[in-house]
């Protein structure tokens, strides 16, 4: 997606978006070594210090049994600690890595992977999601309601930036993407007076890029990418929706004469060029205005010509 916004034919100026903070945290890949090895060594741990507890019943001696069941009981909890460190990280997943409060990096390799245990691993997903807005109800900038709705294609980029700059990604998104909507809609009428203005409904792909561009630059603290952004409803409230429509019809039908009107002006002027080139009749200017008169009402009529035959003459 473009990430300039077209304000007018030919241009492309700076689109008008928020300024955001400044991020306080980036993302950078977490210390993680394969957890295959280490399950299979905590493993062994676990259960031989459960074993060596175990057998301390047999042991006569009290000094020999303490010494089973405490070192039996020591190795066991210490295995158990270490498999705290494992972490299964699927595809499209992360695991985003804090030690007393500290951001100390993101697992991003999927696979089973390990971890000093004492960190906390907060899941997350760097999966492309979907966005689709309500039907929203805002007025354009002629002051109309307008209905539209749109839908974001998104994916987290920045995980520290999702976990740590703001409470909730996905709401945070979702609350943007509404308010980017409604900026959007206020700017620009539905369908501009003017020939060269920007609207809604005829500058559809003007409108998306700065849609992006705006969408952008107020999910980026977050840590968020906009993948595509396109308007899904667009349409004038019911309440005027029928004066609006009468309002088109009658702009298509001025379009429409204005263009069967330049047709039989240039069909007006090509039958009396070549009744002068080849000399078919000699034609003075009253002769004319009655001829042009006659064939722009043949060719501009919403009927079918009945023609009167003359079988006198113009002037009798």
């Amino acid at each position: 997606m473009s990430t300039t916004d077209s304000a007018s034919h030919g241009s492309a100026p700076v689109a008008d978006v928020p300024a955001m903070p400044e991020p306080r945290v980036r993302e950078f890949a977490a210390r993680s070594v394969g957890g295959g090895l280490i399950l299979t060594f905590g493993l062994i741990g676990l259960f031989g210090g459960t074993a060596a507890a175990v057998s301390a019943v047999a042991v006569s001696s009290a000094g020999g049994k303490a010494v089973l069941i405490v070192g039996g009981c020591v190795i066991a909890l210490a295995a158990f600690l270490v498999m705290c460190g494992l972490n299964m990280v699927a595809p499209g997943e992360a695991r985003v890595v804090q030690l007393f409060g500290r951001y100390r990096g993101t697992i991003r390799q999927d696979g089973l992977r390990w971890v000093n245990p004492l960190t906390d691993r907060a899941k997350i997903s760097t999966r492309v999601r979907n966005h689709e807005t309500a039907v929203l109800k805002v007025n354009d900038a002629y002051g109309n309601p307008v209905e539209l709705a749109a839908v974001v294609v998104w994916k987290v980029e920045d995980t520290a930036q999702a976990v740590f700059e703001v409470d909730d990604y996905i709401e945070f998104v979702s609350t943007q993407t509404e308010a980017a909507v409604r900026h959007i809609a206020i700017e620009y009428p539905y369908d501009a007076h003017e020939e060269d203005g920007l609207s809604l409904r005829g500058n559809a792909e003007e409108i998306t890029e700065k849609l992006g561009v705006e969408l952008h630059a107020r999910v980026e603290a977050a840590g968020v990418r906009i993948i595509e952004s396109r308007f899904t409803h667009l349409a004038y409230a019911p309440e005027i929706a029928s004066a609006m429509l009468q309002r088109q019809q009658a702009g298509a039908v001025v379009a429409a004469r204005r263009q069967i009107v330049d047709g039989a002006v240039g069909m007006v002027e090509a039958a009396l060029e070549r009744i002068t080139e080849q000399g078919i009749v000699e034609l003075d200017s009253e002769r004319k205005a009655a001829m042009v008169s006659n064939l722009m009402v043949v060719l501009c009529g919403d009927r079918s010509a009945h023609p009167v035959i003359n079988t006198g003459t113009l002037y009798q």
